[in-house]
């Protein structure tokens, strides 16, 4: 009778949702996942490169179009089951505070199911719902501090993924209802294959703490077992661009102050990038994050400033970054250009040649004016940077 109600339940809730206002989403990018012994010999071959460039026997302006194309399929990866690398991404401004689930099975062996499986960025666990029959009306519920960074972007690797076997045995979900702070807001339709799923949702974010949940609906019914297993679900956005403790950014009455020591209501230089006139304007809100992997710029005056890969600089060419991508979620940098040797980059009274771009892998504090009272951009080591507000 319980199972009956759950269907009936389930199947008036979707009357409701196509009745509503809900998005009704498909994968934006399929990103297919491949752990043979093929895959992971590339992934030795990632490592080697990744370390010949931090020991500076490759030059990052140099690589070939093949070593690139590794540098950016492994994304500073440490491991091959990790679902994201360990450098610079949406999670050092934060991050979910915990993740929660209705139910989930109880361990076996070694092996656990618990909620925390769906955000421990490792493809070898999983959470695995725990009721009677396929688990639908079962959830998983992300609590968000009122600090954390606004979520474009929801990820979602489907089923038991850790092989082939597992992924076919067990359930997988085919829709899954999302809510913010209880709201239904859309329906996810997933592909039964093994991948990365990637969905693209409107700004969310709250200015208090604020939960998403996510809900299964429909199943894939596996060929064995009707527990209904989920991966990972994690998430990608905006609000985390920055620049490293100690860069110096020009004040008001033309002294410098390290980036750190910077309060709101602060006067700082800025310039009309349309007329080039220099101007005062006053720091209204100032972010600060952990960042695992930065980006070193080096110009031929000898002048050097540190930063994240996605953090906006105007050049010759306009705006430009070297993870343009992520820049152009930023409101005001939609049409970025990507950061290339010899680019002048633009200073109050000259350019700066650009000759050489360092990755830096250990955890440096960054900083960054997230929004000013007029202008989107500062001045920091002599460069004009670009603001990325966050007055949501």
């Amino acid at each position: 009778m319980k199972r009956a109600i759950i269907i009936l339940t389930t199947v008036l809730q979707a009357i409701t949702i196509y009745g509503q206002d809900i998005k009704n989403l498909s994968p934006s990018t399929i990103n297919l996942l491949d752990f043979s012994d093929k895959r992971q010999q590339e992934f030795k071959q990632y490592k080697v490169l990744l370390e010949q460039i931090s020991l500076g026997k490759k030059d990052m302006i140099s690589l070939t179009v093949l070593e690139n194309k590794l540098l950016e399929k492994y994304d500073t990866k440490e491991d091959i089951w990790e679902a994201i690398g360990g450098g610079c991404s949406w999670y050092c401004g934060g991050g979910p505070q915990k993740v929660t689930a209705s139910s989930h099975l109880k361990s076996q062996n070694t092996n656990s199911y618990i909620a925390d499986n769906t955000h421990d960025f490792n493809y070898k666990t999983a959470w695995v719902e725990g009721v009677a029959g396929y688990g639908v009306g079962e959830y998983l519920t992300y609590y968000f501090s009122e600090n954390s960074p606004r979520i474009t972007t929801v990820i979602v690797a489907n089923g038991y993924i850790k092989s082939p076997t597992a992924y076919k045995n067990n359930s997988r979900v085919k829709t899954l209802n999302m809510y913010i702070n209880d709201k239904l807001y859309s329906v996810l339709n997933l592909k039964d294959e093994i991948s990365e799923q990637i969905f693209d949702v409107d700004t969310i974010g709250e200015k208090n703490e604020w939960q998403l949940k996510f809900e299964i609906a429909e199943v894939y019914k596996g060929d064995k077992y009707d527990d209904t297993v989920i991966t990972e679900i994690y998430f990608d956005g905006i609000d985390v661009h920055c620049l490293a403790k100690g860069t110096k950014v020009l004040m008001a009455d033309n002294s410098k102050k390290s980036i750190e020591e910077l309060k709101t209501g602060d006067k700082v230089m800025s310039i009309d990038v349309k007329t080039k006139e220099v101007k005062t304007t006053k720091v209204e809100s100032i972010n600060k994050a952990i960042h695992y992997q930065l980006v070193k710029y080096k110009f031929k005056s000898g002048l050097e400033i540190t930063s994240t890969h996605d953090h906006p600089f105007l050049t010759d060419k306009g705006w430009a970054s070297l993870a343009p991508n992520k820049s152009r979620q930023y409101k005001g940098f939609d049409n970025i250009d990507k950061i290339e040797k010899g680019d002048q980059f633009v200073s109050l009274n000259t350019v700066e040649e650009l000759v050489s771009i360092e990755l830096i892998k250990s955890k440096e504090e960054t900083y960054t004016i997230s929004k000013l009272s007029n202008g989107n951009n500062f001045i920091a080591n002599g460069l004009v940077v670009g603001v990325e507000e966050t007055d949501y």
